[in-house]
């Protein structure tokens, strides 16, 4: 059984379909893309997926749980992960101190007032936790860095890092390599094969970068103009017609 199971998904804003009866899958473990045009839907299914949006119709079952109607946070204490086309990071804060404050609120074990006061300080479990995920990420030397010194790279793994800190058991990325080099991508996309490798997270990618997506995802789903035109192993959809034609803008 799929660990995520969305079924015909369909979503309308005043008159318009933004989605029309989309469905998608993801086992434990794997790596899928979902990619389509700017305006395809794929924000808004990502949304439906999250909790953020409600769809009109249709299911979502999640490690064979209907989520259909549960609110983000609901979603997020069953083994949601996620990060964000534009980076979300705290400026002034350590890397370690995000991955320990993502750590504290897992655990559900802080308390804010002695946060603020300085009186509640992360223990050795905490610690532990954080240093081997800096360690899996290649993080260890820039621990104690203040987010806003390093690279777009080196920020997009610590918004990974922090989401892998809830032990997520789905990583939703959204468009991890907006912003990077050819290089940086690269790096991104070797980092994220490991973390799969290491932790058998499964991962759905919306994303733009073609090579990104055929060297990390084994599957794809494509959406244009909100309905699903094709989905199969990552290299037999890319080489298809209709996807060449709507996606990568290519006559055939």
């Amino acid at each position: 059984m799929a660990l995520l199971d969305a079924q015909r998904i369909t979503k309308h804003f005043a008159g318009i379909t933004a989605l029309d009866g989309v469905s998608l899958s993801v086992d434990a473990g794997e790596a899928v893309g979902l990619i389509g045009p700017n305006g395809a839907g794929k924000t808004t299914f990502f949304n439906c997926l999250l909790g953020i949006l409600r769809p009109d119709t249709g299911t979502v079952t999640f490690d064979d749980c209907d989520i259909t109607t549960l609110p983000t946070y609901r979603r997020a204490r069953l083994g949601f992960g996620r990060t964000f086309q534009r980076m979300e990071l705290f400026a002034g804060m350590s890397v370690r101190d995000h991955l320990l404050v993502a750590e504290r609120s897992r655990l559900g074990t802080g308390r804010l007032w002695k946060d603020l006061l300085n009186l509640s300080g992360p223990g050795a479990d905490e610690r532990e936790r954080a240093e081997h995920t800096l360690a899996l990420l290649g993080l260890t030397d820039v621990a104690d860095r203040p987010v806003e010194a390093l690279s777009l790279g080196r920020g997009r793994l610590v918004e990974v890092g922090r989401a892998l800190m809830t032990e997520p058991k789905l990583l939703l990325l959204d468009e991890p390599s907006s912003g990077l080099d050819a290089q940086e991508t690269e790096a991104l996309a070797a980092t994220l094969r490991d973390v799969q490798a290491a932790r058998g997270t499964a991962v759905l990618l919306v994303e733009h970068d073609v090579e990104f997506v055929r060297t990390f995802a084994s599957r794809l789903y494509v959406l244009d103009f909100g309905t699903l035109i094709a989905q199969g192993p990552t290299a037999e959809v890319l080489a298809d017609g209709t996807v060449r034609r709507a996606y990568l803008g290519e006559t055939v």
